[in-house]
Parts: structure tokens; sequence; C-alpha cells
């Protein structure tokens, strides 16, 4: 398995350079094709009791930032690929960018999208990240609003509770652990089983990664207060890595979510990548 397609978020936020450089290293990487995509957002009306709007000025100005918007995500896509190796092209699209990412990523095979950046109204997307990891069907690599060391993942920390997501993140991630320096496989307060852990939690996934040629060592931890996601942030910082992959957990209805603790806290605070699978 390799990314033969990488789509990435192409917006107006302040954000997007780093996301950009982050998506053309990786798409060179893996000599995969980069898909730049730019949603034009529809326009939206509110609804006032007394009716009286004036719709056609609003339209005017609605227009005028969507052009900008577009522009100014041009401008970052032409920088970002002047000059690289990589194949790469940038699609422009009438639509929200929820419907339109969640389509699009459908057809590629890693999607990577900012952070939610709540100073920034073009890079506050609230809950799109775990949105689009919960529709996709594919893995998203959250690049953060600070930006990231490149290349991604030269040391990557692999959280693993033995669940169907944190398996599918694993499985997800392949293309980096095989191309990483070192990956730790990060066990948080394990239970042995039979049908979970086993004997030695860590050590069977430990053995399956080894057989993919992936440079893999285990580190089993205990969450004070069951405090997860710090434990987690606490760990990436002690070992220097690169990159976080993780499965996310939780529930999806008309896009409101609750989400396992650990990610929540991922999402808001990290300061390394994070590639996510559900």
């Amino acid at each position: 398995m390799s990314y033969k397609t990488i789509l990435v978020h192409c917006d107006a936020s302040r954000s997007v350079d780093a996301r950009l450089a982050a998506a053309v290293e990786v798409a060179e990487r893996f000599d995969a094709r980069l898909v730049a995509l730019h949603a034009r957002e529809p326009f939206e009306v509110m609804a006032y009791a007394d009716g009286g709007l004036a719709i056609g000025p609003l339209m005017t100005a609605y227009e005028a930032d969507r052009d900008a918007a577009e522009t100014a995500s041009r401008a970052a896509y032409e920088k970002a690929t002047k000059g690289r190796s990589v194949v790469s092209e940038l699609r422009v699209t009438e639509a929200s960018s929820d419907d339109a990412l969640t389509v699009s990523a459908r057809y590629a095979d890693l999607l990577v999208i900012g952070q939610d950046d709540p100073e920034d109204a073009a890079g506050n997307r609230g809950d799109l990240p775990e949105a689009l990891a919960f529709a996709t069907g594919r893995p998203v690599l959250v690049i953060p609003r600070i930006g990231a060391r490149t290349p991604v993942g030269k040391t990557v920390l692999l959280c693993w509770n033995a669940s169907r997501e944190s398996a599918r993140a694993a499985a997800d991630a392949l293309p980096f652990l095989r191309a990483a320096e070192k990956v730790i496989v990060l066990v948080i307060d394990p239970e042995v089983s039979a049908d979970g852990h086993g004997q030695e939690p860590g050590a069977d996934v430990a053995l399956w990664l080894a057989r993919h040629g992936v440079n893999v060592t285990v580190q089993r931890d205990v969450a004070a207060d069951a405090k997860v996601g710090e434990t987690i942030l606490s760990r990436a910082a002690d070992s220097d890595a690169d990159l976080i992959v993780m499965g996310i957990y939780g529930h999806s209805r008309l896009r409101e979510f609750v989400l396992g603790g650990a990610s929540r806290t991922l999402l808001e605070s990290m300061t390394v990548p994070v590639l996510m699978s559900h």
C-alpha cells in the first residue's frame, strides 16, 4: 500500500501555507498526485422575522469575499508547488467545504486538512477534521495551525489500544510507518486479555509492523486520572515525535459529535500532525 492520490484543503486561512507545504512534501515522498481543493462556499441568508432584508448588497459583498478567498488560495497553491517535482492540480468547486472534501476524499488515499483556528474566520471550521474522518472512510492528516516540521513522520507515535479503530489507523498509516526512522507503539493502561492486548500488550502489533519492515519499539504507560490525551501529547514531546497516529472514537449524527476525550484533547492541543482514522 502507498499513497498515490493526496487531497489537501486549499482555503484562504492563515495556516494554508504550512498545510500545503506539508502536503507537497508528502506527495513528493510517495510519488503521489496532489489535488488541492478550494470550495467556494454557497451563499446563505439568515432568516429575519420581519423579512426586511436587502439581498442584493449582501450577495454582492459575499461574491467579492468568495472571489478574494479563491484568489488567495490560488496564490498559496502556486507558491507551494512552484519549482517542486510534485504532479498537482488545483480544483475549484461551487460547494461547501464539508460536502466537496467528503466526496473528493473518497477518491483519494489521504486527506490533508488544517487544525481548527478559532482566531481566524477563514480557518475556524469547527468539527471539520473529525467530520471528514467519520464521513469519508479515508485517513485524515491534520496539520497544526502553527505548522509542521518536514519531512512529516521521521519519528511516529502510534497510539494502540487493540481496538478496531486503532487497527484501522495503523493500517492506514503504513506508508508513513514503513518510511519512518522510528515508530513507537504507545500502549496506555493496557488490560491483558486473550481477545485484546494478549499476554504482552503491544507485542502482537509490533510483530505485525516488523513484518512490514517497520523499525518499531513498544512503550507502555499509565494515564494519571484517565487523562489519556494529555499523556499522548506528553509522550510525543518526550520522544520528539513529529507525527501521532490514532483511531478516533465517537458517534456522528447530523454533524453533532461526541468524541472520546483523548481525540478531543489532541485535536484541540496538538502541536505536531495527527493522522486519524475511524
